[in-house]
């Protein structure tokens, strides 16, 4: 049986549970009535009773429900809870084809399931829908065949609790109905690729993630990590102290200083082959030597709105009915730094492991968000940052980078986001309609922050022979409502992700948030350094779409990925990665290793269009090794399209391999059958909501051999 017995497995060997899951919507055709068997409708079958575990189940909810009066409302109360439907007696499957359900997410939805039956580990992955119900189909051939059932089961598949979801109309399904066909496909927009025009390379650095556990960067081959983040900007490396800041109540926290977390994570990325973006701080202040202190002692300051109750109920949050504390000493937890300190810890991490050109840290990030230390680290710095203070402090700090490590390459100014590309901190603080009279912008003759940090960039130059800036970085979170750093959620909000690629590149997308007007990031990024300071690179070391629990976050990161590899981006890094078991992880596979043998994506861009990007999406690339072009096609909708792909600039063999990601196996990248192709191009069917990988060979190419196309397991 499929008992809590099953726990161990689930936490020590997840992946091997998950990537047997079978098709989320398996084609399957439906039984008669007279054939079925229901094993709950208003209730459950006789004989068959509720044995869940960690689960609150009500067999009896009387709202939402699919059919009847009644359905189940499941809730899990802990990680690994299972919904446990069991019968005493077990049931022979002879005569039955396999099993069906309905499934309702609630308002919210994106609940991650598996559902089992007995205990044969054989299960099937689904994500329950928001605010609609689901059917859901499996033939018993697809869990593992069993002769006889004594229980179904559907467990959390998160390790966390989660919302409430709902099922209804659990059938076995009869095998003696007639056949019925699928819907067919509709027409999907024109496809074109031209091999020899629009080339540039692909940045390999595009694949980059902050923080990537190290078996995703071992089966990726990750090309880059970023220590990044808040906590960065006040770091203490001979310590091993860093300050949380407002992240967590400006605490100082020390982990090892035998063994500091960022030697940790440097080594981690030599034995990943992964280069390292490491943060240097601008800010000028250092955790000193206390690793209990914080910023806002309620002993030493009085009581505060709230405090680290569990952990260190004297460190408050700085706060008092909403009003910041002023006035505090920043020595209570830190101490001033001079630029020599940044020319030490660059000098100990060439001694330790090398120049960046002999295979120590590529790339040094010039401190985080600068233009919200106001905030998030106010105890030190309550003063707002200002156009010439950043410029300032990025000369000093780059210029001790380049003095130790001329062959390091360095990355700023990190801005936050959209108001931070444009003024200043110190724009912002006269409140009201500041922007309609920014005084730190107007004193700097009305130039925008980004490209007059980009112009002093170009002045130092020209000054002292060096370049300070190798790349221009900008974070960007969409700011839709809903979408970045978020679960998948309802069907609104998953078209509006999928939609809000665009602002990275499309000059006619009015950005659906706030900012209320056209974003275009890459193109603009690079026309500030086209007037500014030619020769600079692009990057943006923290941006996340939402999702990646799900398939719409698979997609919508799949998108991301080809973005910046059609637009010419230098450098990304993905904030909050996916875990190897989650559908964004396989968003990066199909770029980097969608074989399990580490063949991916090519390195040279070529062009790649789709007569609409907003259904399919394309883009093409050519691989140095063995010749292939290669093309991403990502499906969008909810319904399969067919579309003619035509083909210029490159002459293909007879046919191309083709790899998808979908719905049907959310836990493997599946080969598919060889796809025929003419000099010409070839006309194929996408299902919906998939990214299709297809390699197609040049006609020199050796013929492929023979292959068989089983699903591909998480390495």
């Amino acid at each position: 049986m499929l008992t809590k017995r099953l726990l161990p497995l689930v936490l020590s060997a997840s992946v091997i549970f998950l990537a047997l899951a079978c098709l989320a919507n398996a084609t399957l055709t439906p039984a008669r009535a007279a054939a079925d068997l229901v094993i709950y409708g208003d209730a459950l079958a006789a004989d068959w009773g509720d044995w869940s575990w960690d689960t609150s189940a009500n067999l009896n909810n009387p709202s939402p429900t699919h059919s009847g009066s009644a359905s189940i409302a499941a809730t899990y109360l802990a990680g690994w809870g299972g919904l446990y439907l069991g019968n005493n007696t077990p049931l022979g499957t002879s005569g039955y084809a396999g099993v069906s359900f309905w499934v309702h997410g609630g308002s919210s939805g994106g609940q991650s399931i598996v559902f089992g039956l007995n205990n044969n580990g054989q299960t099937y992955a689904f994500t329950a829908p928001a605010g609609a119900w689901s059917q859901v189909t499996i033939p018993f051939a697809d869990l593992g065949a069993p002769a006889e059932i004594d229980s179904l089961v559907w467990q959390d598949a998160t390790g966390e609790a989660q919302p409430t979801f709902y099922l209804d109309d659990i059938i076995l399904l009869g095998d003696d109905s007639p056949p019925t066909s699928p819907p067919p496909p509709g027409a999907g927009p024109a496809l074109s690729v031209n091999a020899a025009a629009d080339r540039h390379a692909i940045s390999p650095y595009i694949y980059g993630m902050n923080f990537a556990n190290e078996d995703l960067a071992q089966e990726l081959d990750l090309p880059l990590r970023r220590w990044g983040g808040n906590h960065t900007s006040r770091y203490n490396w001979q310590l091993d102290i860093t300050n949380q800041g407002m992240d967590w109540y400006f605490e100082n926290y020390q982990e090892d200083p035998a063994h500091t977390r960022l030697e940790q994570f440097l080594e981690q990325d030599l034995r990943t082959g992964a280069r390292s973006l490491v943060t240097m701080p601008l800010i000028g202040w250092t955790p000193k030597d206390d690793p209990l202190a914080c910023g806002f002692s309620i002993t030493k300051y009085g009581a505060q709105e709230d405090a680290d109750w569990q952990w260190r109920p004297d460190c408050g949050s700085g706060e008092v009915d909403g009003v910041p504390i002023t006035g505090n000493d920043p020595h209570d937890t830190s101490f001033e730094t001079p630029p020599t300190y940044v020319t030490d810890w660059v000098n100990n991490l060439v001694a330790t492991h090398g120049t960046a050109a002999q295979g120590g840290v590529l790339f040094y990030g010039l401190d985080n968000e600068p233009m919200l230390w106001s905030d998030t680290h106010r105890d030190v710095h309550p003063q707002p940052t200002s156009y010439d203070e950043l410029r300032d402090s990025t000369y000093a700090v780059a210029a001790a980078i380049k003095a130790a490590d001329p062959s390091a390459q360095t990355v700023g100014p990190v801005l936050w986001g959209w108001t931070a590309y444009f003024w200043s901190a110190l724009d912002w603080e006269s409140g009201g309609n500041w922007w309609e009279h920014p005084q730190d912008r107007n004193a700097h003759g009305g130039l925008a922050f980004t490209p007059w940090y980009l112009q002093q960039m170009q002045a130092y130059e020209a000054q002292h022979g060096v370049r300070l800036l190798d790349y221009l970085d900008l974070h960007y979170y969409p700011q839709a409502n809903g979408v970045s750093l978020s679960p998948a959620g309802g069907a609104a909000t998953q078209a509006l992700r999928l939609r809000s690629t665009r602002s990275l590149w499309d000059p006619t997308y009015t950005d659906e948030s706030w900012i209320g007007e056209p974003v275009y990031l890459i193109p603009r990024m690079q026309a500030w350094v086209d007037e500014y300071y030619p020769g600079t690179q692009l990057a943006i070391t923290e941006y996340n779409w939402g999702g990646l629990e799900a398939l719409n976050g698979a997609l919508a990161q799949a998108d991301v990925l080809g973005i910046f590899g059609s637009q010419g981006l230098g450098l990304a890094t993905l904030w909050g990665p996916p875990s190897s078991a989650q559908p964004g992880a396989y968003a990066f596979r199909m770029y980097l290793n969608y074989d399990g043998h580490g063949r991916g994506f090519g390195e040279t861009s070529v062009q790649a269009s789709s007569a609409d990007q907003g259904q399919l999406s394309i883009y093409a690339a050519e691989r140095a090794g063995d010749g292939a072009l290669t093309l991403m096609i990502i499906n969008k909708t909810a319904a399969a399209l067919t579309s003619t792909l035509s083909l210029a600039g490159f002459e293909p063999a007879s046919s191309a391999q083709m790899y998808r990601y979908s719905g049907e196996y959310l836990n493997a990248i599946r080969q598919q059958p060889d796809q025929a192709l003419t000099p010409g191009g070839f006309s194929a069917t996408f299902p919906a909501n998939s990214i299709t990988l297809v390699i197609i060979p040049p006609s020199n190419a050796a013929p492929p051999t023979a292959r068989m196309f089983l699903p591909l397991a998480v390495r």
